[in-house]
């Protein structure tokens, strides 16, 4: 097992807490140095806040724990690739890398849909890597909005 597939099977841990919450389950966790700085699963529906998806609250987390609103040489794993919003506070919280499980084909930003992290006018390039355990991730995706559609 490699180390991204260690880290990967750990945010899935965390999306099955957002799973058990009634949320969409996607989990994020910020590393360095192989440690655990932060992690987060999506809220938004538990915290009647829009912008409580899962790296969202891994990044305010790892900020409290950092005592500081960049976070660089740390990587963020998350379950399903990040949308325009998370891409958007990853770059700017100058994180060094992103790697992420199953592709949204509806609202990717890491290449699916858009390409937010690619874009060479941000004067912070994160490095990104896609789809690593995508079957396992994109599975507890499908599972979720199966048992949804059925109530």
């Amino acid at each position: 097992m490699t180390t991204d597939e260690k880290w990967m099977r750990h945010t899935l841990s965390l999306a099955d807490k957002a799973y058990q919450q009634g949320e969409v389950p996607v989990g994020a966790v910020i590393v360095k140095n192989d440690k655990i700085i932060a992690d987060g699963w999506n809220q938004p529906i538990v915290n009647h806040d829009p912008s409580a998806h899962a790296e969202i609250m891994a990044l305010r987390s790892a900020g409290q724990n950092q005592q500081n609103y960049r976070l660089p040489e740390m990587t963020l794993y998350v379950t399903l690739e990040p949308c325009v919003m998370c891409a958007g506070a990853i770059i700017h919280a100058r994180v060094g890398r992103v790697v992420f499980g199953a592709y949204d084909p509806k609202t990717g930003a890491a290449g699916s849909v858009f390409d937010v992290f690619s874009d060479s006018r941000h004067n912070h390039q994160v490095e990104v890597m896609g789809g690593v355990l995508a079957e396992q991730c994109g599975n507890k995706l499908r599972e979720f909005f199966r048992e949804r559609r059925k109530k």
